[in-house]
């Protein structure tokens, strides 16, 4: 498809998973869901939960690594919430792509989701996420989002010392949040605006560029606090000040950049665009309904599913009147249609008529019914 962009650093998202819902659909049950060990107690307190697909399985994450994604896996994470005077248990479930993540990761990170959202009698908001491209709704759970190479089999966890390899770390952000990212330990990386960690695994060096902020600073020095207590005092630090290098640091950097630079999608004109996907006559069809900037309420018909595209994020609204056959594909349909824009990996949630989220789905829409 001409539309289609980083084609090679996000192969899944060429794959079948815009099959994902059909297949669930006859898959998942109430009784297999509720035999799922990683489900129990999901979604009874108001919180955070992490799980991470393992092998096939859903494994919780620890606490301690909340906000740490690694490029080669795939997480699901539920948001349980109340809303202001409300007893009622309100839910946000997303599922988060990495850009390496295989497609047997993806798909059953996929698949769970849905068997959850049934664990949780369809309560949830679901949404879709990936690598580099969320949502600010997901990335507002964590006060920093850290990106690791490689999956959690090749954490550097219980790793000896010596046998790491150098790795460059970013530290990019404010007090509202500081993203962490793992990079090729190339020169050319390092940018004046941040602050960067060198990890030699022996010696761990903080290089601060000239307009970095008391923010990035901060988190630097509390990731090596973390770092050398996990090292359990094997490994030294230094801070190096922009201009201030020796020939020790630079010998550590190559020349060599082996990183997949994420750019940002396409420049869109900021045009939002409302489609109705309905079977009526037999076949799928999705249909542009209006171009513009607001919308009417009234536009959203009961008996069909619709798709929101801001160009930001796209929204998957499905009328409670709408046929079997247009309920089930709902993640599928917007993935499917994501694959003909040029912002193919923008964030993705599927909203059923009467549910509410802390989304921005609302706001697109005018007062009147």
């Amino acid at each position: 498809m001409s539309g289609l962009r980083k084609a090679k650093k996000y192969d899944w998202k060429d794959s079948n998973l815009a099959m994902f819902g059909s297949d669930t659909e006859k898959q998942v049950k109430k009784e297999s869901a509720e035999s799922e060990p990683a489900w129990k107690g999901s979604g009874q307190n108001v919180g955070l939960q992490i799980w991470r697909i393992e092998k096939f399985k859903v494994v919780h994450l620890p606490k301690e690594d909340y906000g740490n994604f690694y490029s080669g896996d795939s997480y699901i994470v539920l948001n349980t919430y109340k809303e202001k005077d409300s007893k009622e248990l309100k839910h946000d479930l997303h599922f988060w792509i990495g850009k390496e993540s295989t497609q047997d990761e993806y798909g059953t990170a996929a698949y769970k989701t849905v068997e959850l959202d049934t664990f949780l009698n369809d309560a949830p908001v679901q949404h879709r996420e990936v690598e580099r491209h969320e949502s600010t709704m997901f990335k507002g759970y964590f006060k920093s989002l850290t990106y690791l190479k490689g999956g959690i089999a090749s954490g550097f966890r219980h790793v000896k010392p010596e046998e790491y390899k150098t790795r460059l770390l970013q530290f990019k952000g404010s007090k509202r949040q500081v993203q962490v990212t793992e990079m090729s330990p190339c020169r050319t990386k390092l940018n004046s605006n941040d602050v960067f960690i060198l990890d030699t695994g022996r010696k761990v060096y903080q290089w601060n560029g000239n307009g970095c902020n008391k923010d990035e600073k901060l988190k630097a020095v509390q990731y090596i606090q973390q770092l050398k207590s996990d090292r359990h005092g094997k490994a030294t630090s230094e801070s190096v000040e922009q201009g201030d290098e020796d020939e020790d640091f630079w010998n550590h950097f190559t020349d060599v950049d082996d990183d997949d630079d994420d750019d940002d999608d396409a420049t869109d004109d900021g045009t939002k665009r409302l489609y109705r996907v309905t079977d009526e006559g037999g076949s799928m069809k999705t249909i542009l309904e209006k171009e513009g900037q607001i919308f009417n309420k009234s536009m959203l018909d009961v008996k069909d599913v619709f798709i929101l595209d801001t160009s930001k994020e796209v929204f998957l609204w499905v009328g409670r009147r709408a046929s079997n056959n247009e309920k089930k594909n709902g993640m599928g349909y917007a993935h499917k249609y994501l694959q003909t824009t040029t912002h193919p990996l923008i964030p993705v949630t599927v909203i059923k008529e009467g549910q509410t989220s802390q989304g921005t789905f609302n706001s697109h829409f005018s007062a009147a019914a």
